[in-house]
């Protein structure tokens, strides 16, 4: 961390001493100074900053969520922080979610090859989130808010609810938090639409409580296409299932208003419960709403912080790179994935009818696969309706399959695999077909 150095003056001449987190040496703030991006960690760590509220100016997935991590893991334990952010295009799963089961990988930009530039490069990102829960998609015209808390003083309702009341202030009435902690809306239908899902995190001294908003989203009514999985009939998964609900926009609410719909008077409105929650400074929310308007400048008070962050944070804090460097690993993505199955046929743990499989494959074609981390520990794939040479025709493929990561099979991999192990007896046309079936439910483009 670098070391706290104090900004210039805005109101009072006042000198404050605060203890820097990473000296035994007093650093002396103003009252209401404001200091340079790269004191953020500083400032945030610091033991007197009790109240803290950002706004970020990144729109990067990555980036925000690292931010939120380190704010959950170094901010004073007895604090209480309120971070909003508006992310790009991107899928969020939870930490115990399985990406091939829960997103549709064929409508996410794809990360799993280094040779696809071009290839949907602007297509929305998948994300592997820290929390729980389920999957969630983002755009320009969704909100987040981040929440965190003392442990003692937290309940699972407790800041969904703080945002209702922002929604009451600036017309949304229609709004309030179900039994599953979700804020949903009454648009005249017999089932309320959700509007926001939650996430929590809790540590030891500390909660996190993080949440969606669909405000504006122009792809509302396209949410599906990110989010069902051509593999859904064949996946038996361990991990948190996604619950699926009918969803709208909160401006939905606005069409005939007098006052348009804004974003940002939603932001300012959550910010101003949030203070009244936790008896914020005055200052700190002027200076916390005006933040999307200005270049990205922290302020503090005695006991307050707030301005705006974003990737000079993300990429100049040691610690807060570390967090993105993990996030958009390979290994995070798709190894930490629980143990799941893929099978073309009903087995003991999975007993679903499947889908006909396509017309151009044998009627006998059977596909198994068993992962644990993302990589295969046990594999059935045959052709043959003689379970013999069915039994052989798997056992030459698994020997090949064996250990490796399903993410990096690639299209051209598989149908390697399949003409070398299976050339011999199967005509290559049908491995070919195969190997496309496979690599279309695992979400590859059958161009790839």
């Amino acid at each position: 961390m670098h070391p706290l150095q104090r900004g210039s003056c805005l109101l009072s001449s006042l000198r404050i001493p605060t203890w820097s987190t990473t000296a035994l040496r007093p650093v002396f703030v103003r009252y209401n100074s404001s200091f340079s991006s790269d004191q953020f960690a500083q400032l945030a760590s610091r033991e007197s900053s009790q109240h803290q509220i950002y706004q970020s100016l990144s729109t990067d997935p990555y980036v925000n969520l690292s931010i939120e991590h380190f704010l959950l893991e170094n901010a004073p334990p007895d604090s209480s922080i309120l971070f909003l952010y508006i992310n790009r295009p991107c899928v969020v799963i939870g930490r115990n979610q399985n990406p091939w089961h829960e997103t549709n990988l064929l409508a996410l930009q794809n990360d799993r090859e280094s040779n696809t530039q071009g290839k949907n490069d602007n297509g929305a990102l998948l994300v592997r989130r820290r929390s729980g829960g389920g999957a969630v998609y983002h755009d320009e015209g969704n909100l987040n808010y981040s929440v965190i808390s003392p442990r003692t003083t937290f309940t699972r309702n407790k800041h969904a609810e703080m945002v209702v009341r922002a929604l009451h202030r600036v017309g949304a009435t229609n709004t309030s938090v179900n039994d599953r902690h979700d804020i949903v809306m009454s648009t005249g239908q017999p089932q309320p639409r959700k509007i926001s899902g939650s996430a929590f995190k809790l540590t030891r001294h500390r909660a996190l409580h993080h949440g969606t908003c669909l405000l504006d989203t122009p792809n509302i009514n396209k949410l599906g296409s990110f989010l069902r999985s051509p593999a859904r009939d064949y996946i038996k998964a361990k991990g948190v299932e996604s619950v699926r609900s009918p969803v709208a926009n909160v401006s939905s609410v606005f069409v005939d208003a007098m006052m348009p719909f804004s974003i940002e008077r939603v932001m300012a409105s959550i910010i101003e419960e949030f203070a009244q929650m936790y008896q914020v400074d005055a200052d700190a929310v002027r200076r916390a709403q005006r933040a999307h308007v200005l270049e990205p400048e922290l302020y503090a008070g005695d006991t307050w912080v707030a301005g705006a962050v974003g990737e000079p944070q993300g990429y100049g804090e040691p610690e807060i790179k570390k967090g993105i460097d993990e996030l958009t690993s390979l290994e995070w993505k798709y190894t930490q994935t629980p143990q799941f199955t893929f099978s073309t046929y009903p087995i003991e743990d999975d007993p679903r009818e499947r889908p006909f499989l396509p017309s151009t494959l044998p009627h006998a074609t059977r596909v198994f696969l068993r992962l644990k981390h993302g990589a295969i520990i046990e594999s059935r794939i045959s052709t043959s309706g003689d379970a013999s040479i069915a039994f052989k025709q798997a056992a030459r493929v698994h020997e090949a399959l064996n250990g490796r990561k399903l993410h990096e099979i690639t299209p051209a991999q598989w149908r390697e695999i399949l003409l070398d192990r299976l050339g011999a007896d199967v005509e290559n046309k049908t491995l070919l077909e195969l190997a496309k079936f496979i690599g279309n439910k695992l979400g590859w483009d059958a161009g790839s």
